[in-house]
C-alpha cells in the first residue's frame, strides 16, 4: 500500500478509537443539579458525596487557576509578576515562588508568551471585577526552578529529567513550551467541567467565552510544539509524556502511544499501529492531534476534584501541594483520591 493508505487508516483508526471512548467523555463531567438556595451540587469525584457551592465560589476556583498562569506568563514574558493589586481578596494573600523572563530565541514563540500573559492578566481582573468583595486573595503559587519546585516534580513524573532534578521552564524557548503545556489543558477542561454548573446566565456567558480563549492558547502551545517537534522529535514525546502523566494523576487512565479507552486527556500525537517505508526506514504514521476531543467533536471536561489532583500534583486525597503549596484560595480546594 502506498504512504497515503497508511495515513488514511491511522486518521480512521483515530476516529475509532474516540468513538470508543464516547460514553466515557458523556459521563466524564459527573452530577450536577441546582439547589432551592441557588446553589450547584457539584460532583468532587465518582466516590464522593456532593458538595453545594455557590457561583461564587466556581468563580474563585477559577480566578485560583487564573492566578497561576497570569503569573507564570507574565515572569516568562516580562521577567515581573502581576500588580500588587491584583492580588488581595478575601483570605491571606500569598507570595509567589519563583519565575524569571525567559531569554526567548525564537521571535514568534516570545510574541506567543506576551499576547498569552496579557490575556491572562486580563482574566484575572475581569474574575476580580464579576467577584467584587467575594473574591479571594491570591494564595501562595509556586512557579519555581529547583529539584522539588512544582514544575520539577511534574517534569520527573512525566520522565522529561531524571527523579531529583531540576526542570527549568524558563531556560528555553521549548522547555517554556513544555512547562505551558503541563496546565494548559487542564484550564480548558476546568471550564468546561465548571461552566454547567453556574446558575447566573450572565455568569455561564463569562465562563463560555474565557473557555474560548483558555482553548486558543493551549491549541497555540500544542501546535507549537508539534511544529518544533517536527525537527525535534523529542518535543512531541515530551508532550505526550505530560499527558500521560495529567492521566495518571486524575484517575483519567494513564495512555499509551495509543488512547486508551478511559483516556481523558491526549497528547499531541496519534500514531499508527501499521508501519510504513519512510524512504528506507520503518516508522509507524504519526498524526498531530492538536486539538484533543471526541467522536462527536466535544472537548472534555474535569471534575473540580481531577483539576486539583493535577495542580496538586497528587492522585490522592489532598488540599495543597505542587503549583499551590498551601492550597487553593476559597471553598474548593480539597480533592479527593482520583479513581
Amino acid at each position: 500500500m502506498t504512504e497515503s493508505v497508511h495515513l488514511i487508516e491511522a486518521l480512521d483508526a483515530r476516529v475509532e478509537r474516540r468513538s470508543e471512548r464516547r460514553e466515557f467523555f458523556k459521563n466524564a463531567l459527573g452530577a450536577a443539579a441546582i439547589t432551592a438556595a441557588g446553589a450547584t451540587a457539584l460532583s468532587m469525584s465518582s466516590a464522593a458525596a456532593a458538595q453545594s457551592v455557590t457561583d461564587a465560589d466556581v468563580l474563585n476556583f477559577a480566578l485560583n487557576l487564573e492566578y497561576l498562569e497570569a503569573q507564570f506568563y507574565s515572569y516568562a514574558a516580562y521577567g515581573t509578576g502581576l500588580d500588587n493589586s491584583l492580588l488581595g481578596g478575601s483570605g491571606t494573600q500569598g507570595a509567589v515562588r519563583g519565575g524569571r523572563q525567559v531569554n526567548f530565541t525564537d521571535p514568534i514563540v516570545s510574541q506567543y508568551a506576551r499576547e498569552i500573559a496579557q490575556d491572562e492578566i486580563a482574566h484575572v481582573k475581569f474574575l476580580r471585577t464579576a467577584l467584587g468583595t467575594a473574591a479571594v486573595a491570591q494564595p501562595v503559587i509556586d512557579v519555581s526552578v529547583s529539584p522539588t519546585s512544582a514544575f520539577s516534580l511534574a517534569a520527573q513524573a512525566a520522565g522529561l529529567v531524571p527523579a531529583g532534578t531540576a526542570f527549568d521552564p524558563y531556560a528555553t524557548d521549548e522547555a517554556f513550551l513544555l512547562g505551558a503545556f503541563i496546565f494548559e489543558d487542564v484550564g480548558v477542561t476546568a471550564y468546561k467541567g465548571a461552566a454547567p454548573l453556574l446558575t447566573s446566565k450572565a455568569y455561564l456567558e463569562a465562563a463560555a467565552g474565557l473557555l474560548a480563549v483558555e482553548a486558543y492558547h493551549a491549541a497555540i502551545v500544542r501546535t507549537t510544539l508539534y511544529g518544533k517537534g517536527i525537527a525535534t522529535p523529542s518535543l512531541r514525546t515530551s508532550a505526550d509524556a505530560i499527558s500521560r502523566a495529567r492521566d495518571s494523576l486524575d484517575g483519567g487512565g494513564a495512555n499509551t502511544t495509543i488512547f486508551g479507552a478511559n483516556d481523558i486527556d491526549q497528547g499531541i500525537s496519534s500514531y499508527s499501529a501499521t508501519p510504513i517505508n519512510l524512504a528506507t526506514t520503518q516508522a509507524a504514521v504519526t498524526v498531530s492531534n492538536i486539538v484533543p476531543l471526541d467522536s462527536n467533536g466535544v472537548a472534555y471536561s474535569r471534575s473540580v476534584s481531577q483539576v486539583l489532583n493535577i495542580v496538586y500534583l497528587n492522585s490522592g486525597a489532598a488540599s495543597a501541594g505542587g503549583f499551590f503549596p498551601n492550597g487553593m484560595a476559597g471553598n474548593i480546594k480539597t480533592s479527593t483520591a482520583a479513581a
